[in-house]
């Protein structure tokens, strides 16, 4: 045995390391051995295969069995949840009419006055490119392709949707106290004010847009078929956002520190999301289960679609699994805001 060479092949790849021998010839007596080697990893990678097909197979159930809690919940709560749309749709000349005044009064009195809208965030752009690229040298991303994307068009991707994302909930939190003097007029429908506020915001979200597009345009990254998704996205946002404002409008009512829970949350929720830092190349330092954990986050569903439609050139209906998480999380969401929304609503005059 001392005179036998064993030559190591490691075959690496995403899950398992197979350790794979090539005897020498004059190790005749070996093979047997080496055979039974064999035959052993076979058996490991069925094992393997196995718990696999096993774990999808659990997480498919548990799928079906939260989509079946989901409808049974719709079902119950359809009076709570279909009175609301019924009121924003048959107001939506007023809430177009108060979301532009409320987007005006913003900035009323200032020099500048809505340009500070655009000049803020686009300042904050600025601010963490220079940080990033220049101080820190961080240099180019990589896309899913393995191509290097400039550090400002990669960041200017997660930013843009994380600054409509976090205004609409500071904003929308605080909307019943804003307006607390159309709470208390009995013929104005309050549930229409988060609409509002959602909508205010959205005016600078579609100038980044626009602003993002041409940005990409001039580093010649033009718009395609896959830019449209942006408006898939923002959609995605829009409805995920405005559950949320539903539900912590009407909570703020009764606890006015919420505003400022929701302003830490969101700078922690900020770093939580692969916004400023990637995601793929952080692979490899972060454990599987913290990384499953970071992908349950909604908004790295949304920040990954932007990056999706802007340079990757993937459709939405190609990650199956986070559009449906997405979708299950969000309706549930907009759901449980809605209902709370409903259940404090008669409460909201007297305390205001």
């Amino acid at each position: 045995m001392d005179k036998i060479e064993y030559e190591k092949i490691y075959l690496a790849y995403k899950d398992n390391v197979i350790e794979e021998f090539q005897l020498s010839p004059d190790n005749y007596n070996d093979v047997e051995k080496y055979n039974s080697w064999k035959v052993d990893s076979a058996k490991s990678a069925e094992v393997v295969t196995d718990a696999r097909y096993l774990r999808n197979l659990i997480i498919k159930i548990l799928v079906c069995l939260v989509i079946d809690i989901l409808l049974i919940i719709i079902w119950i709560k359809l009076d709570s949840i279909v009175i609301i749309p019924r009121d924003v749709i048959s107001n939506r000349k007023l809430i177009g009419s108060l979301a532009k005044n409320d987007f005006k009064q913003k900035f009323a009195g200032s020099y500048l006055g809505t340009v500070w809208a655009f000049v803020q965030p686009i300042i904050t752009v600025l601010v963490y490119w220079f940080v990033f690229e220049k101080a820190l040298n961080v240099g180019t991303q990589s896309t899913k392709a393995g191509i290097g994307i400039p550090f400002v068009l990669w960041l200017i991707a997660g930013l843009v949707p994380w600054f409509f994302f976090s205004e609409v909930l500071s904003s929308g939190t605080n909307c019943l106290i804003e307006y607390n003097y159309l709470v208390k007029k009995v013929v104005f429908k309050i549930s229409t004010l988060p609409v509002v506020k959602s909508i205010s915001s959205l005016f600078v979200h579609m100038f980044f847009i626009v602003f993002t597009i041409i940005l990409y345009s001039c580093y010649s990254y033009f718009p395609s078929l896959y830019t449209l998704q942006l408006l898939y996205y923002s959609f995605c946002m829009f409805v995920l956002s405005l559950g949320l404002i539903y539900a912590f409008s009407a909570i703020m009512v009764f606890f006015r520190d919420l505003s400022q829970i929701v302003n830490v949350l969101l700078q922690i929720g900020m770093w939580m999301t692969p916004i400023m830092w990637n995601m793929d190349a952080m692979a490899n330092r972060i454990p599987g289960w913290a990384m499953t954990i970071l992908k349950l986050n909604p908004m790295y569903y949304v920040v990954n679609g932007y990056r999706d439609a802007l340079y990757n050139n993937m459709w939405f209906w190609e990650r199956p699994g986070m559009t449906a998480y997405f979708w299950i999380f969000t309706i549930i969401v907009t759901i449980g805001g809605m209902a709370i929304f409903r259940k404090l609503q008669q409460h909201f005059a007297d305390v205001l």
